[in-house]
């Protein structure tokens, strides 16, 4: 019994891992093509994002955004809610938290900060209310509306920060600087990594401790792989959707807030690289799993800091671990696809 379930881990931890190795792959033939050595390359990706305290700590704060990103999605998928809606929750929940932080200067931290998450939060949740109503009273598909509410979340804040929240004198697309009391303490000075880490962390574990040994984790988990046998058993199809709709969306800006109070310090224009997409990757990867989106985050994390050093000390082009990144969300997808078509092939 005990070895059985150890294979079926290892099992899965390597399904998990396939679309790295397979990206690992691409990015070697890409780089012997194009004239680099991979093994160098990649041992130097690696010292960059692991070889010492301080590159740990950048990479640890790349990873902060995923957790939660990845999160969000993880909470929707397990359900057999694919939501892709985070990243317009994310840019709502950033230009909340920032529009906080400047307009209560005078508050202390310990009042600013959890006041300035907590309305990232809740309209992060607002945001995903309708179309999670949508897919629960009306069966519309939440795919489309969430795409489509993620631009209109993006343009919102862009005409926001380019008018009424424009900082005074600035020349760039940016609300004014936050007060000094809303920002995140930092964790390891002088380097970027901040209290936001160990909170995304500890949602992540709170997700994991419920979806394994809660009652309500138990029912999310029966209605994606079997939403008529949940049913049938007297379960809520409706309320059970329309609640992790709302969640993630909460999630979601909540990690948009952590992301201007912990790093940015303010909201910018472009504030996301793609942070809700990347988090269903991740989400994909990690089989809807706590442990898993951990690993997945800290993997992307270490992708995202490395590429942004390498530059400095090789001529290999940072266009080398975005093609790694994308190859990793391919071939996640295709894993996706695949066992979903068996699911539905065998329902």
């Amino acid at each position: 019994m005990i070895g059985g379930t150890a294979f079926q881990w290892l099992a899965r931890a390597t399904a998990a891992m396939a679309p790295f190795a397979i990206a690992v792959a691409i990015g070697a033939v890409i780089l012997v093509v194009t004239g680099h050595e991979p093994v160098s390359v990649y041992r130097l990706m690696i010292e960059e994002a692991f070889g010492g305290e301080r590159r740990i700590a950048a990479t640890l704060t790349q990873a902060t955004p995923l957790l939660l990103m990845g999160l969000a999605a993880a909470i929707a998928f397990r359900t057999g809610v694919f939501n892709v809606g985070a990243e317009g929750c994310f840019y709502l929940g950033g230009i909340v938290a920032a529009l906080v932080g400047y307009k209560l200067p005078a508050w202390p931290s310990l009042l600013v900060i959890p006041f300035a998450l907590v309305s990232a939060s809740i309209v992060g949740g607002a945001w995903l209310l309708a179309p999670g109503l949508l897919r629960a009273r009306l069966g519309v598909d939440e795919v489309v509306t969430t795409l489509m509410l993620n631009f209109i979340a993006i343009d919102l804040t862009s005409w926001l920060v380019d008018g009424p929240l424009l900082a005074r004198g600035s020349a760039n697309s940016a609300t004014p600087l936050i007060g000094a009391a809303a920002e995140l303490p930092r964790l390891l000075p002088p380097t970027t990594l901040n209290l936001g880490f160990p909170i995304s962390l500890a949602l992540v574990a709170a997700y994991g401790f419920w979806s394994r040994f809660s009652v309500d984790g138990f029912r999310s988990r029966l209605v994606g792989l079997n939403p008529r046998f949940s049913r049938a058993v007297g379960i809520e199809l409706p309320r059970v959707f329309l609640a992790v709709m709302i969640a993630s969306g909460v999630v979601g800006g909540l990690a948009g807030g952590i992301h201007t109070l912990g790093l940015v310090h303010r909201f910018v224009a472009g504030f996301s690289p793609g942070y809700g997409f990347t988090g269903i990757a991740i989400a994909l990867l990690a089989r809807n799993s706590a442990t898993g989106v951990v690993i997945a985050s800290v993997l992307f994390g270490a992708l995202s800091s490395a590429g942004a050093n390498i530059q400095l000390f090789s001529n290999v082009p940072i266009e080398i671990v975005e093609i790694l990144q994308g190859a990793v969300m391919i071939f996640a997808v295709a894993q996706f696809g695949v066992g979903w078509a068996r699911r539905r092939a065998a329902s």
